[in-house]
């Protein structure tokens, strides 16, 4: 690989190409070589992939900032002139799909995901959108409650769909404007997050607090804020997300650090200071949590008590292919999987497995049986 060319291409901050590149792992799927960048480096995006045999750049999705009190975090982050497009976050699987040889889906980190693959060119008209558009690629959310990343109930999906949220140059990772993006979406009957509207920057704070009240009664996970260009984005997330976070986390203690505990329990303290919630309305808030945090640890305990396995459960249908090129790209991710169930419906393969957190399971058998720890 031409790493000076590659350097240049890229527009590292790295003083030299053997400076960003010392970042890179070198993969290879399906006899093809990708290098892959886990970690943003020289700014550079996580998850940015080289193909060197397609002579292609997939860059990685930026990260979005997170604002935690809307009142204030808004106008600090935004032009008091601009427009904000308010738009659904939805709690799924963030991907990328890039026309290289073919279509293929990409994960936050860069690894090709072959399942992924398969249910977007199954799912999405990817053909007519890259015969027209070569150079973009398709951002979206693998979303439902079957899929091997991330499940969660959707009322309007039984199994596992897409949302496009975003289309981006692929090389350059420069976005699509709001409202050309989603009329180009829309021509191609791409899915996509719901639009709450379009705001000035004194009107968002009101906007985004009804639509985070909406979304919550929901149980959805909350918005993104954007400028009409995209070049300027923000998160906020709804309590009932917040909780399930801790309780998924608390359901695995010994996998999950402190850090993701404590952030989740800092947007909800603001978020409860910010809703001006007093009283019993409070009071509900922390009972919440507190479900959130005990219940689930304690059912852990009990099934490791009785010889039960624990971990991520998921189902996953789809081709018999894709399915078992699932699951042994899961496996070659030093994962352990515990298939629970194996079996065809409506002419599909269907799996039901486990991703086994060792951690969590060796730890509570340790204190289980009489171990001691040092706080």
């Amino acid at each position: 690989m031409d790493t000076r060319e590659y350097y240049e291409r890229l527009g590292s901050s790295a003083g030299s190409p053997s400076g960003l590149f010392e970042h890179f792992e070198k993969h290879s799927v399906d006899g093809r070589t990708h290098h892959i960048l886990p970690d943003a480096r020289h700014g550079v995006e996580r998850g940015t992939v080289i193909v060197e045999d397609a002579d292609a750049i997939v860059r990685g999705f930026p990260s979005i900032a997170r604002i935690f009190v809307l009142e204030t975090g808004i106008p600090s982050v935004f032009e008091a002139d601009e427009t904000i497009a308010i738009e659904e976050k939805l709690n799924g699987s963030n991907v990328r799909i890039a026309d290289v040889d073919g279509p293929v889906a990409f994960t936050r980190s860069g690894y090709i995901c072959p399942y992924t693959t398969d249910r977007a060119r199954h799912l999405l008209d990817l053909a007519a959108f890259f015969d027209d558009h070569p150079e973009k690629m398709v951002c979206a959310e693998l979303i439902g409650p079957e899929t091997p990343y991330t499940s969660h109930e959707y009322d309007d999906v039984d199994s596992h769909a897409f949302r496009v949220f975003d289309v981006r140059d692929r090389a350059s990772g420069d976005p699509l404007p709001v409202t050309e993006r989603r009329e180009l979406c829309a021509a191609y009957d791409f899915p996509q997050p719901q639009l709450f509207g379009l705001y000035d920057t004194d009107d968002a704070p009101g906007a985004v607090r009804e639509a985070i009240d909406t979304l919550d009664a929901a149980g959805r996970e909350g918005v993104v804020l954007k400028t009409r260009d995209e070049s300027t984005m923000v998160k906020y997330t709804t309590a009932s997300q917040h909780h399930s976070d801790l309780a998924h986390a608390f359901s695995l203690p010994f996998d999950y650090g402190r850090d993701f505990l404590f952030s989740r329990l800092v947007r909800e303290a603001f978020q409860a200071a910010e809703f001006e919630e007093e009283g019993a309305e409070l009071r509900d808030r922390a009972h919440d949590i507190g479900e959130s945090i005990l219940l689930p640890m304690v059912e852990t305990i009990r099934d490791v008590e009785d010889g039960q396995p624990v971990g991520e459960r998921h189902t996953v249908r789809g081709t018999d292919e894709s399915v078992a090129a699932l699951l042994d790209h899961l496996e070659h991710q030093s994962m352990e999987l515990l298939v629970g169930a194996d079996y065809r419906e409506d002419g599909e393969r269907v799996v039901e497995f486990i991703k086994v957190s060792e951690s969590t399971q060796d730890q509570i058998q340790y204190y289980l049986d009489g171990g001691t720890r040092d706080v």
